[in-house]
């Protein structure tokens, strides 16, 4: 019973502090919380979580606030992550649906997650290494040129024009697209290139060496996949949202602010997406970062069919409203996923 009731008073705590910013002290949270007990058990109740590390008096106040320690118990006890309301959903339902191709969705999302949250928002490009083929059109668009068009697990899509070297026919032209969706479909990028690159070289599988247009798509096709320009890029949005942290400047705020400036670091920050809706929580010194130890991050994973393409979430200050960021961190990465998922 006293640990469910101090992990109560924990709850309290941590609640008012987000919300105000202000120290909280045992009066303000009876009268606010209906914890049920005097003023006195509170102030008992508080002692024992500031002896524990859960807690901390800052400077002279008699008010306590969170530490470290303290958001982490307070996650890690959070029976549910609290469900978005039905407009939260519509309003991502339509503001998502709206997109017209990747680029576009994942500066969506950034926009989107940085308003939901009041949190600087990152969310990684689908990284290509780790996308498969989803499939492969060759479309005519005249006797000598070819349209190569190929579409990736991630919603990603190439197009590229190819200049043949001699005329070919509707039924050669449907003996090739037939072969290369044979050869590459559902493969991984590694192991499309891999029997692309063999069929270059050893052809037909009836023995006949490769035929010149068959040669100039597989170069086409090996190139655009050869590509990794999207492998380390992110967006990032609501930078704005860190000028509410201004009494933080210089602990919080600042290096935040040098950190958005290199990718590399963000996606460090961002950590290994999970799947399956497992959001990660990584709270202060648990970061990967000694100058951003006053930074939380809340991620996720996304990607069709369960499959983790790339990572998206916020960071900001660890005196953030959890449980409502968690629940936007995850609907958004839900919303993407079957975006891709149906793309």
């Amino acid at each position: 019973m006293q640990e469910d009731r101090r992990l109560a008073v924990l709850r309290a705590i941590v609640e008012d502090y987000v919300a105000t910013d202000e120290p909280v002290g045992s009066k303000a949270l009876v009268e606010r919380h209906g914890l049920g007990v005097s003023s006195a058990t509170v102030r008992n109740d508080m002692a024992v979580l500031e002896d524990e590390g859960y807690i901390t008096q800052p400077h002279t106040s008699a008010g306590r606030v969170p530490t470290d320690k303290g958001y982490r118990l307070f996650v890690d006890r959070l029976t549910t992550v609290k469900p978005m309301s039905t407009a939260e959903r519509r309003a991502i339902s339509t503001f998502l649906d709206g997109a017209v191709d990747l680029d576009d969705v994942v500066q969506r999302s950034v926009r989107l997650l940085s308003q939901l949250t009041r949190q600087v928002a990152v969310v990684q490009y689908p990284t290509l290494s780790r996308s498969t083929v989803r499939h492969v059109e060759l479309v005519s668009l005249g006797a000598h040129r070819l349209l190569v068009v190929l579409i990736l697990s991630t919603g990603r899509v190439e197009q590229r024009v190819v200049e043949l070297e001699g005329e070919l026919a509707d039924e050669e032209l449907a003996e090739l697209r037939s072969l290369v969706l044979r050869t590459v479909t559902g493969a991984t990028i590694a192991e499309a290139l891999v029997a692309l690159r063999a069929l270059g070289e050893a052809g037909e599988p009836d023995g006949r060496g490769p035929s010149a247009a068959t040669v100039q798509v597989v170069e086409v096709l090996v190139d655009s996949m050869s590509d990794h320009r999207n492998d380390a890029r992110v967006a990032v949005g609501g930078a704005a949202n860190l000028a509410r942290y201004g009494d933080s400047f210089d602990s919080a705020v600042r290096p935040l602010l040098e950190a958005l400036e290199e990718h590399v670091v963000l996606l460090k920050l961002l950590g290994e997406s999970g799947t399956g809706g497992l959001v990660t929580v990584r709270i202060g010194a648990e970061g990967p970062y000694e100058e951003l130890s006053s930074t939380s991050v809340v991620s996720t994973g996304y990607g069709p069919r369960e499959e983790s393409l790339a990572t998206l979430g916020i960071v900001g200050p660890t005196r953030m409203d959890y449980p409502g960021t968690m629940a936007a961190v995850r609907a958004v990465a839900r919303y993407v996923s079957r975006i891709l998922d149906e793309a």
